[in-house]
């Protein structure tokens, strides 16, 4: 579980790390604005193919940590429905029970 966790941190660290960099690129910049898109694009790419494999790994476990959560969720709603079916039939019986000795 820890290893998902640093995993999904470390993608959305470098995440924030190029949105970053980008922002302080445009903002700072020297350069006229081609040549500065020229030179984003290239560094987006370059960053892109670098942590390609861990951004996908860390995508891959992020998307199984939804599912299992999915998984839990349905779960324990289908556990609350049937709470919630037995408890009406217990109610059922009861006023049933009730019923069959009321004499008026």
């Amino acid at each position: 579980m820890g290893k998902e966790k640093s995993s999904i941190g470390f993608g959305l660290g470098l995440l924030a790390g190029v949105i970053g960099g980008i922002i302080a690129g445009v903002l700072y910049a020297p350069c006229p604005g081609s040549e500065m898109r020229k030179k984003v694009k290239e560094t987006v790419c370059d960053l892109a193919e670098k942590y390609s494999p861990e951004v996908s790994e860390a995508k891959k476990q992020a998307l199984e940590s939804m599912d299992l959560l999915k998984y839990k969720l349905e779960r324990q709603y289908k556990k609350f429905g049937n709470m919630l079916k037995n408890s009406k039939m217990r109610k059922a019986k009861e006023l049933e029970e009730i019923n069959d000795y009321d004499f008026n």
